[in-house]
């Protein structure tokens, strides 16, 4: 779904044909990163896990040539944006599960901004805070519920403390830093409470499946309760 969503951004946002200059940071697997090498943009990943860069650059050696060199990988922290890029070099930054990570979120986002060139689109994913007991609620976990209308704070699956963000606090900040929200989605809105083994459908299925979360993470209200929001901002 956020692949969807991020090639329609920029579908909307550039000329057709454009080779655009990507930051992704805490690119992670390189799913979105290697998706737009292989639509043609230049992309630079930021990662600071060394486990996470071996994985990309292991996946990034299977793919032919001319893709693997409009690839450029970098160890380092995304909070040191500054120190490895100049202003406005990129057109579009990526930035997807990494904000839960952070204690303060703000400096870190302006310093996103600050390496998009004007007209750049700023692509966040994060964890709804608004939407925290959905998912303890609807597993019949009650007080697991309770304690999430009082905190952004959680454990994650894989067993780390993390925290959600809420859209009107990031609304304002994305003002603040010079890339004002322009257009936002729910993602997992029906499916959050699938199990991590869980096979996905195939087929028609998977399409029908695909065609109500994409309906349903553009349509009020069932957006603001999706388990994760996507978050367009645009640098003026």
């Amino acid at each position: 779904m956020v692949a969807r969503q991020v090639e329609e951004q920029i579908a909307a946002r550039f000329p057709v044909g454009q080779r655009l200059r990507v930051l992704d940071v805490g690119l992670g697997q390189g799913t979105q990163a290697l998706r737009l090498a292989r639509a043609g943009h230049r992309i630079t990943g930021l990662e600071s896990d060394p486990r996470m860069l071996s994985t990309v650059r292991t996946a990034l050696a299977a793919e032919p040539e001319g893709i693997r060199e409009r690839v450029r990988l970098i160890e380092g922290d995304g909070r040191e944006t500054g120190v490895h890029f100049l202003p406005g070099s990129f057109d579009v930054v990526l930035c997807h599960g990494v904000l839960m990570y952070l204690p303060e979120p703000d400096p870190f986002l302006a310093g996103l901004a600050r390496v998009l060139a004007p007209g750049g689109l700023l692509s966040l994913l994060v964890r709804n805070a608004d939407a925290l007991a959905m998912r303890p609620g609807l597993a019949r976990d009650w007080e697991g519920a309770l304690a999430s209308f009082d905190s952004p704070a959680y454990t994650n699956r894989i067993g780390l403390p993390v925290r959600a963000d809420r859209l009107d606090a990031l609304t304002g900040t994305l003002a603040g830093i010079g890339a004002p929200l322009d257009t936002w989605y729910g993602v997992r809105v029906f499916t959050d409470q699938a199990a991590e083994d869980e096979e996905p459908p195939t087929g028609q299925e998977l399409a029908r499946l695909l065609a109500a979360e994409d309906r349903a993470g553009r349509t009020d209200p069932y957006r603001a309760v999706a388990a994760l929001l996507h978050l367009c901002g645009v640098r003026g």
